[in-house]
């Protein structure tokens, strides 16, 4: 996939390992220590999915439609070159349904300003093809006599002859930033009074993820040209969200890549890379939890007191492991170490669509020398260095062409659910093995 080799912000270079001294003997020829040969293996194992965020909307009533005159909010994050869609019917008609064109409403511009006010142009009004279309009004006839046509974008009149005002003169769409990262999009029903008046139903809304420059779902509700799929046709000929909101929620998740991964072998010290409670050291973490970066903080340790190895993993190609797109294998990198009795062994790594996160070896890391699945012993932690926004939709995320707001705060472990969402468990995310 071509869009994955454009994400160039990583660190791209693995620091070749410090040569490890042989094996030590006391004077009446019996050994100190014994090396021994074993392999770390870190993959990303994460069943990625592509939209960052989805919901519903719905009017105050009973039923709960959104009437002429009256209007619905929704609250969503995205980041650069992100758009948020949605999907809501059109009440006195037999299967239309209002929503923007694909991939939806961008919400900032060119050079990553957000844009504000009225965007009601971007509201299209769209045939499902499931039902022949009456003069739409209150007296329209539900569900009607069905059809097998494709969804197509009402302009003027549907394929009945049927005349309809621009959807923008029905629907007014409004656009209001938060900050950070944040917006609401304000539904306001304008029809009445109109010759199209209608109630507007219960809606579903989508954000996609970017990566490399490609929404990972471009049309996460429907496509123009296609047979209706997904639960729509619940919308569009009855009001039901129910069916889609539960589709867009089989798809909404977790999508991350992890920077190539940086391994420190290390003997009589404490875990050389972080401790919880401790600010930042400036040594070069902040550049792997912000960017990606692990070679300033390999550069800092190699050659330290305590320290034996300091390795730094980019996976073949892509430089990053990407999570499991698809049928598509997540990434993975090992490396042979050689290592002795008391080594222990501390990993870190991005958690790449986030402000300044880390995946890392908790405490003071594990025996370098055991064998097995040790992934455990991997928490993830705030940086403490930059802002946090939602993660896979903040402006200022480096991975997402963005720059860090810089804070100060101890670095402490991520809750799960935080601010901003649930994560799978770690081991679902990360997997790291010593063979």
């Amino acid at each position: 996939m071509n869009y994955l080799k454009k994400m160039n912000h990583w660190a791209a270079i693995a620091l070749l390992p410090l040569t490890l001294a042989a094996c030590k003997k006391n004077n009446d020829n019996t050994p100190v220590a014994s090396n021994q040969q074993s392999t770390i293996t870190v993959e990303n194992v994460l069943n990625s999915k592509p939209l960052v965020e989805s919901g519903t909307f719905q009017g105050t009533g009973s039923p709960a439609l959104i009437l002429p005159g009256q209007s619905v909010s929704i609250q969503f994050s995205a980041a650069k070159g992100e758009a948020i869609t949605f999907a809501s019917m059109y009440g006195w008609s037999n299967d239309l349904f209002f929503a923007p064109a694909n991939p939806g409403i961008l919400v900032y511009d060119t050079d990553g300003k957000p844009i504000e006010g009225d965007v009601s142009s971007q509201v299209k009004l769209w045939d499902n093809g499931t039902r022949i279309n009456q003069k739409p009004g209150a007296a329209v006839n539900h569900p009607g006599v069905a059809d097998t046509k494709s969804i197509t974008e009402v302009k003027g009149s549907d394929a009945q002859g049927n005349t309809y005002l621009p959807a923008s003169s029905l629907v007014k769409a409004t656009l209001k930033y938060n900050g950070n990262s944040v917006f609401t999009l304000t539904l306001q029903n304008t029809s009445a009074g109109t010759a199209n008046e209608t109630p507007l139903s219960p809606g579903v809304w989508a954000v996609s993820y970017i990566v490399g420059g490609t929404l990972q779902n471009a049309a996460p509700l429907f496509t123009s040209g296609q047979p209706t799929a997904n639960g729509l046709t619940n919308i569009a000929e009855a009001g039901d969200n129910t069916a889609l909101s539960t589709y867009a929620k089989s798809i909404t998740g977790i999508f991350t890549p992890l920077s190539p991964i940086l391994v420190v072998v290390y003997n009589g010290i404490d875990n050389p890379i972080y401790k919880t409670g401790e600010n930042d050291r400036a040594q070069g973490l902040k550049l792997i939890a912000q960017q990606g970066n692990a070679d300033t903080l390999a550069a800092y340790l190699k050659g330290k007191p305590g320290i034996k190895a300091v390795y730094v993993l980019p996976a073949p190609n892509t430089k990053v492991l990407l999570p499991v797109i698809g049928a598509q294998q997540g990434g993975i990198v090992s490396q042979q170490i050689t290592v002795a009795k008391g080594d222990r062994l501390a990993i870190a790594t991005m958690y790449g669509f986030s402000n300044d996160w880390f995946f890392a070896s908790t405490d003071n890391g594990v025996d370098a020398t055991m064998k097995g699945d040790i992934s455990t012993s991997i928490k993830l932690f705030d940086d403490g260095t930059a802002i946090d926004q939602f993660p896979g939709a903040g402006i200022t995320q480096f991975n997402l062409a963005g720059t860090p707001l810089q804070e100060s705060k101890p670095i402490n472990a991520v809750p799960n659910p935080n601010a901003f969402t649930t994560l799978p468990d770690i081991q679902n995310i990360i997997k790291v093995t010593l063979k």
